[in-house]
């Protein structure tokens, strides 16, 4: 027997070789169209990047007037919070980094391209959010053991930018897809800034009514269990991608017993494993038996055809004849 290369491309050409005794076949399925596919994908990437760019410039803006706004009121929740902001900043460079970083071609380092770095800045940003949980959480103790005086007045203007800036800033990142895991875990990280910004509004309000100086550090505790189940939250979504877990949503025991029904000549698969590259990209490979007298490339397109409405991007088919496969759930006699 023979073992063929069969590479699907955009033309789906097909490049054989090598005697070794099985059938692999490499398929991408790319939709409508090579070139509107990239121009939709391309077009979408600079949005996210402006989207993220627009973002660290209204934080570090309104960073700078917290921080010196937090100084002439003696404020330590408005310094804090300048701080959450610096945080914000770091977070937004690191996603729009890590955007820019994907757009990079493959290469002999990394055959797969970098589509995995936004998934891992998003994974980076979760943890943060999970240490700025504990770091709010803390500095609210320290404020309720160490009460200090604070200029209300004050601290509701500054903590009014604030939240003016942070709404825009997350009104930037929220748009646009839903499904981008990078802008999402930026978005969470000024969400998390907003909610203490609207803290610090109530609690100036508090205080400057009522001189009540534990509101500050009660509603900041508040704030801090919101942060912490947004960082849970993007941290197990990234964690999933980058541990190569199975796309959300996928039953691959129903694609295995489904695939046979929908495939003329089609006997079985087997070893059949996804994953994903991104949010997006999603990743297959499986061993099929044919049936007797079935050709390999028709099959193999079949196959690539019917995966494609699962919306797995790209396919490799290890064609195994039922004499040669030794799995429980191979040839018809099973």
């Amino acid at each position: 027997m023979t073992r063929s290369h069969h590479h699907t491309h955009h033309d789906h050409h097909a490049h054989e070789g090598h005697d070794h005794g099985h059938t692999h076949a490499h398929s991408h399925e790319h939709g409508h169209g090579h070139g509107h596919d990239h121009d939709h994908h391309d077009h979408a990437a600079h949005a996210s990047h402006a989207r993220l760019l627009w973002a660290l410039i209204v934080t570090l803006a309104a960073m700078a007037i917290e921080v010196t706004g937090g100084f002439i009121a003696h404020s330590l929740a408005l310094v804090a919070d300048a701080g959450h902001m610096l945080a914000d900043a770091g977070s937004l460079a690191l996603g729009l980094l890590a955007a820019k970083q994907a757009l990079r071609p493959a290469d002999a380092t990394h055959s797969f391209g970098h589509a995995r770095m936004p998934v891992l800045a998003a994974f980076i940003n979760g943890m943060l959010l999970l240490l700025a949980s504990a770091w709010i959480a803390f500095e609210a103790v320290q404020r309720l053991l160490s009460p200090q005086a604070v200029d209300g007045q004050m601290m509701i203007y500054v903590a009014i930018v604030g939240l003016v800036a942070n709404v825009i800033a997350f009104a930037l990142l929220h748009g646009g897809e839903k499904d981008d895991l990078n802008r999402r875990g930026a978005a969470a990280h000024v969400l998390s800034d907003l909610l203490g910004s609207v803290a610090a509004l109530i609690a100036g309000v508090v205080i400057l009514r009522t001189g009540w100086q534990p509101a500050d550090p009660l509603l900041s505790m508040f704030a801090a269990v919101l942060v912490l189940r947004m960082g849970i939250r993007v941290v197990r979504e990234s964690a999933h991608i980058l541990l190569e877990g199975t796309p959300r949503g996928m039953d691959l025991k129903a694609i295995a017993a489904e695939l046979p029904k929908q495939v003329p000549g089609l006997a079985s698969v087997h070893h059949v494993h996804a994953w994903s590259m991104s949010q997006k990209r999603k990743i297959m490979t499986l061993h099929a038996v044919p049936t007797q007298e079935t050709p390999a490339i028709p099959l193999i397109t079949a196959i690539r055809s019917v995966l494609a409405g699962y919306g797995i991007t790209h396919v490799t088919v290890q064609i195994e004849p039922a004499e040669d496969c030794a799995e429980p759930d191979c040839g018809h006699e099973h």
